[in-house]
Order: structure tokens, then sequence, then C-alpha cells
């Protein structure tokens, strides 16, 4: 619906017209939205720089310096006995050389030494030996987060402090028939101290 503009008769001759109210509110909007001068553009944006500032304030949570990074994986599908001597393959050592490590074990350059009666393997050390594919891999992936926690936590030079697998409980598989493995693994990385 259009609005008609009203003319007014003043005096002799003389016709004014008068403005509707969808003009006079859009005049009034372009005079606050519109400064005109440049001191008035100024404190236009630096109101709005102040805004941002205290929103970006309150947004911003101090966070605590944490001295070490923490992973923990639970019932993990790969074999207790694997997992524990994975650990001790990995504790102490950098994380990028234990990550490189690990993929020597996958390739089958390099054997894991584990207790028991496993075929001899070479290597410094060793009497006897395995490739545990699946575990190795699941310690990748979990070395890898342990990394980027590491990283978020601003510690450099992080070192796998502590490395323990526990025995998960073994659900049954299909059927009720086999008992599957699961392990719970913790790996704990601090600075290396000097």
């Amino acid at each position: 619906m259009k609005t008609i503009k009203q003319k007014e008769i003043i005096g002799k001759n003389k016709i004014v017209e008068t403005p509707t109210k969808k003009e006079i509110e859009d005049t009034e909007i372009k005079k606050i939205s519109a400064p005109e001068t440049s001191q008035e553009i100024q404190k236009v944006s630096g109101k709005q720089t102040e805004e941002k500032e205290t929103k970006k304030e309150k947004k911003k949570v101090e966070r605590v310096k944490k001295e070490e990074a923490v992973v923990n994986a639970k019932s993990l599908p790969i074999s207790t006995k694997f997992s524990i001597a994975l650990c001790k393959f990995v504790k102490g050592k950098k994380i990028e050389k234990a990550l490189a490590d690990l993929e020597d074990v996958l390739t089958k350059k390099k054997a894991v030494p584990i207790k028991g009666e496993y075929a001899h393997k070479r290597g410094k050390g060793m009497v006897s030996g395995k490739y545990p594919k699946n575990a190795a891999e699941q310690f990748i992936k979990l070395l890898k987060s342990l990394q980027a926690n590491a990283n978020y936590n601003s510690i450099e030079n992080p070192i796998i402090a502590e490395a323990i697998a526990n025995k998960a409980s073994e659900p049954h598989g299909r059927f009720g028939r086999i008992r599957r493995k699961r392990t719970h693994v913790t790996l704990k990385a601090k600075e290396k101290k000097r």
C-alpha cells in the first residue's frame, strides 16, 4: 500500500508537500547510522573496537599450563600381552622415535621383545620377539594423539614417562562362542629434564 504525500496550502497559491512517516523515519535512520564528520566516524569505530576487545576478554579463559599430556584408551581390541610388551618397548623414548620404531615393527624391520615361548629374533638384548601388527597400529594412533596433546599443552621435547596396559573386560563374541580380547592403555608424556 503506497502512502500518498499530503499537500498543505499555506497562504495564497503556496502548496507545500509534507513528508510521510516512513520518509521521516528513513531520514532519522540515515542520520544515526551514517555519521557526517570524521570525528563522529572515529568515535563510532572506537566504540566498536572497545566492544570487540571486551568480548574477547570475556571469552578468553586463562589456560593453566600442564606439565604432562595424557592419553587414556579403554577397551582396545588388542592382546594384553602384546600391549604390555609394546608399553615396555615405547617407555622412556621421545614420541617421534617411538612412532618411527612402531613403523619399523609394521614393516617387520624391528621386532618387539616379548617374554615367553616365542622364536628368537635378531637385535640388541633380544631373546625372543614378535611383530604385533594390530597392537602396533593402535599404539601409533595413541602416540599421535599423545603428541597432539603435548603440543596443545606446550610441552617441549616430550618423553613417554608412563605406559601402562591393563586387562579389560572380555565380551563374548558372536553367538557367545569366543571371548574377545580387550585392553585398557594409558600413556603419559612429560617434558624432558636436562
